[in-house]
């Protein structure tokens, strides 16, 4: 271990130690003061975004640390960059949740800096245990956040079944790796990436351990049909948490994809993108029929979630950088998406319940024109809605789609998200032309509704301006 290596991984090094020291620093702070955990943990994301920032690598640079387990390239600099923003959104709206159901505690930070690092540690993974440390990292702290509220029931139940079936998932995936490593005797991903070039291996283990690694994939994405802890941990899962869970996770979801099946996996690239057509296939389908069918809003966008999985994963079956670049967009800008889109349920949100059903949005433009207007962009973008960022978003998976020879499934795409623009419009729909329920002021902290301007705001302006972030990102795969 040179000092060359831990300058490689700074930023991870200085966001374990902030973790450590917001847990310790908590202790010492009283309730009343809260806020300076926020603002400590706040600034631990901007001095982490700092760190990633002055080193970043140029397109095509590689960089290896710690025998080869870390690596260091513009993909992963411009995920990292892109979690820390989201993540500092995530901070300043689960704020003003958490003091309002009096769950404003140090532990959310703590957990949620803890999967940071976790995310961290997948984006640059380039060894499989590398992969599967960082994965129980994330997986491990938001199990615990999603039983943050100890007096729920319903969020209590939600993360025994995430914890049980993350728990299969995650070794189902192990044993994966397990089979890949007996085949090709190494767990660096470049090396097993070479000796399946080079023709090693036994096929059928190959094959065996190829599926259990896809669906450990699949299960982490919440793609169908390893989706059914989605709707349950949105629905019981306090609003902050599944807001957390929504956005920051999906980043790790697609640098666990990427890292796996392109960096490692490659040699198999026709038997992996034939699974993830199917799985591609059924998250379109049942992500948007089913998503049709609530009257919760969390569940909702949990099936929604689903679907745009789904979309995501047009991009990576293609098996080319511009696939890649195409599911790294819609990555960052569905994540930019949820997060607006849970920010405005925490907006109309009141410390005797969440504000959850489809009904609560009944009259909102009366209540509150400008918030609404933001919504009404989220939901737009979110159903593909030309000039708002899902729709290129959307554009850009099918074209990448079309690119790799999948006609019929871009066509599937198109129509499932033309059937999934129901479930939005109708959300739209009572927000203007229904009269609310009833007539109660709402209210947010000044950071809280600037930064869900600016997120609003987001979705339209990295729409109009989109050659600039798909510049970016095909610059993460020359």
């Amino acid at each position: 271990m040179t000092v060359a290596e831990l300058q490689l991984a700074l930023p991870e090094i200085f966001v374990l130690t902030m973790a450590c020291v917001v847990l310790l620093a908590d202790l010492f702070i009283s309730q009343d003061r809260r806020g300076l955990t926020h603002l400590l943990a706040v600034l631990t994301l901007v001095f982490a975004a700092i760190l990633t920032l002055r080193v970043m690598l140029p397109p095509g640079e590689v960089l290896y640390a710690f025998s080869d387990t870390f690596v260091r390239d513009r993909f992963g600099d411009v995920l990292k960059v892109f979690a820390y923003i989201i993540l500092a959104g995530v901070f300043v709206y689960a704020k003003h949740y958490l003091r309002q159901f009096n769950l404003f505690k140090g532990e959310f930070y703590t957990l949620s800096l803890f999967a940071l690092l976790g995310v961290m540690v997948m984006i640059s993974a380039s060894n499989m245990i590398t992969v599967y440390l960082g994965l129980e990292l994330l997986a491990l702290s938001t199990y615990a956040l999603v039983a943050l509220d100890r007096d729920s029931r319903f969020g209590s139940e939600a993360a025994m079944k995430y914890f049980i079936l993350g728990s299969l998932a995650s070794g189902l995936l192990l044993y994966g790796m397990s089979l890949i490593y007996g085949a090709t005797g190494s767990l660096n991903l470049a090396d097993v990436s070479a000796a399946l070039g080079g023709g090693a291996g036994d096929s059928m283990l190959l094959t065996f351990g190829l599926v259990f690694v896809v669906i450990g994939i699949a299960f982490k994405l919440g793609a169908v049909p390893f989706h059914m802890w989605v709707p349950d941990v949105y629905h019981g899962a306090p609003l902050a948490i599944a807001l957390f869970i929504s956005s920051v996770p999906k980043l790790a979801g697609l640098a666990l994809a990427i890292r796996l099946l392109d960096n490692g996996l490659i040699g198999l690239h026709g038997d992996w993108q034939g699974m993830l057509v199917v799985l591609a296939a059924l998250s379109l389908v049942l992500g948007n029929v089913v998503a049709i069918a609530q009257t919760n809003i969390k569940r909702m966008l949990a099936y929604s979630t689903i679907s745009h999985m789904g979309f995501m994963m047009l991009g990576i079956l293609a098996g080319t950088p511009e696939g890649y670049a195409a599911a790294m967009f819609y990555a960052i800008a569905y994540a930019i998406m949820s997060a607006g889109a849970f920010a405005v349920i925490i907006l109309i949100s009141n410390g005797d319940r969440e504000a959850d059903q489809l009904e609560d949005f009944k009259g909102l433009a009366k209540r509150n024109p400008w918030h609404a207007f933001l919504m009404m962009m989220i939901l737009f973008s979110l159903a593909g809605v030309p000039v708002f960022l899902g729709f290129f978003a959307k554009w850009q998976v099918i074209a990448a789609a079309i690119g790799a020879g999948f006609t019929g499934l871009a066509v599937l795409a198109v129509v499932m998200a033309v059937i999934g623009a129901f479930y939005y419009l109708r959300v739209v729909k009572l927000m203007y032309f229904d009269e609310p329920e009833h007539e109660s002021a709402i209210t947010a902290p000044v950071d809280f509704r600037a930064v869900l301007t600016i997120n609003g705001v987001a979705v339209l302006a990295l729409g109009i301006f989109s050659g600039g972030l798909i510049t970016l990102c095909v610059s993460a795969f020359v």
